[in-house]
């Protein structure tokens, strides 16, 4: 296995409940990926945040299977959008009904478009369409331009009009489903954070004779007559029958240079968004919302998700993400210039905010942090099986036309475990 991120833990997990031999290979010094934690000062916390929607259905079986179901918790949480200095509640009916944002006629387009999304069973209409056209014609180019077009500039940039409306609707659907009651959204997390995911699958895989390598950075998947014999990593040869790459499509040709052209170039053609996500620990609550978009051509972020406003802690956290393309100026930016211009930001939110109440800020940068799922993308995407037997490659754009999460990640995972020795001679080695 090559890669500790919670794919990569769960497809180990469960290639061990299917009787193989694993060994991991990490380049980090912890394992988890995404989903592991950082001491914040004291505090626990995931790098880049997480929550549970009620359709995950794939988390709720891998936390049954590791005994840490009981560790789960609903919380109801609500959305703002702000706009131009104005703070409206969001994501409800009467929040619809009641806001100043839309017009009749707007709410009416707007509301039907959102709920009839989250009744679809499939996107497949949606897949060559662009979310700016989509939304346009469901909603109007008025909603879009009100709600829309600066929360899209500001993950994707110079790609803006140029992103799946199979993408988004299914975000849509996720969200739209994770609910108490029509008026009451209702989203979940893990006591302890998804450090308690991280923490029980290491412990199952090592319980169950696999071996995590953290440190050890893959350098080369080794092939012979086709097919895996082995992987580099750290300076160590592993020999190995079977390998499961969760590591990001950047990295794949180069990992795996005996990939026949056409299968390098597709990985290549693969696009992805950086993120520079700026944690704030704050004595005073921003908002009473968990979420909250928004839309002011003075603010540079498309929201803050108040984190503390799910899983309860004894100071206010709040995550300010950056999204840009990496060959986007900003992003050589210094850590501190992302921590005092967020702050500000957050500031103006709640201006009852003074630097006095900013405990502590952390600064995280992902180069490799969402896919540019673009329409069409569905035939960018390469199989998981390779042309070189016993080889499957995956990461987080192969959960296309859902966004990144636990949940599609442990899907995903179960398929590639359950797929293993189904296309090469029988296991002798461990599967990575």
């Amino acid at each position: 296995m090559i890669g500790a991120g919670a794919m990569g833990l769960a497809a180990a997990f469960y290639a061990l409940q299917l009787g193989h031999e694993v060994t991991v290979v990490e380049a980090d010094s912890q394992a988890g990926g995404m989903a592991a934690h950082f001491d914040f000062d004291g505090l626990s916390i995931e790098r880049f945040y997480h929550f549970i929607c009620k359709p995950d259905r794939p988390t709720f079986a891998l936390l049954e299977e590791l005994g840490i179901a009981d560790r789960l918790r609903w919380r109801p949480t609500s959305m703002g959008y702000w706009v131009n200095g104005v703070m409206h509640k969001w994501g409800d009916p009467i929040s619809l009904l009641t806001t100043s944002l839309l017009n009749p006629i707007e709410k009416l387009r707007y509301g039907a478009q959102m709920f009839l999304t989250s009744k679809r069973k499939s996107f497949d209409d949606l897949e060559t369409v662009s979310a700016k056209r989509w939304i346009e014609q469901g909603s109007g180019r008025s909603v879009y331009d009100k709600l829309w077009r600066r929360l899209m500039s500001l993950k994707f940039y110079q790609y803006a009009d140029d992103v799946s409306a199979a993408w988004i609707a299914t975000r849509v659907r996720r969200i739209g489903n994770s609910r108490r009651s029509l008026f009451q959204e209702e989203l979940g997390y893990l006591e302890g954070g998804s450090q308690t995911l991280v923490d029980a699958l290491v412990a199952a895989i090592e319980a169950n004779g696999g071996k995590i390598h953290l440190g050890c950075p893959a350098e080369r998947v080794e092939t012979q007559d086709g097919a895996v014999i082995a992987v580099a990593a750290g300076g160590r040869l592993f020999p190995a029958d079977a390998v499961i790459c969760t590591v990001p499509t950047p990295f794949v040709s180069g990992l795996v240079p005996d990939l026949p052209q056409a299968s390098k170039d597709a990985y290549d053609a693969i696009r992805n968004i950086g993120v520079v996500c700026v944690v704030h620990k704050l004595r005073k609550p921003v908002s009473p919302h968990f979420w909250v978009n928004i839309v002011d051509q003075d603010v540079d972020i498309p929201g803050v998700i108040e984190f503390s406003n799910l899983r309860p802690m004894d100071h206010t956290v709040v995550y300010a993400p950056y999204y840009m393309p990496t060959d986007n100026p900003k992003w050589t930016a210094p850590d501190k210039a992302f921590i005092d211009e967020s702050f500000g930001y957050i500031r103006r939110l709640n201006p009852q905010i003074t630097e006095a109440d900013r405990l502590t800020s952390k600064v995280g940068r992902l180069r490799y942090a969402q896919p540019l799922c673009e329409p069409g993308f569905a035939a960018k995407i390469p199989p998981i099986r390779t042309p070189i037997r016993g080889l499957q490659v995956a990461d987080t754009c192969f959960y296309y036309p859902e966004d990144r999460g636990v949940s599609e990640g442990a899907r995903l995972a179960k398929e590639m475990a359950l797929a293993v020795g189904s296309d090469h001679i029988p296991r002798r080695e461990p599967v990575f």
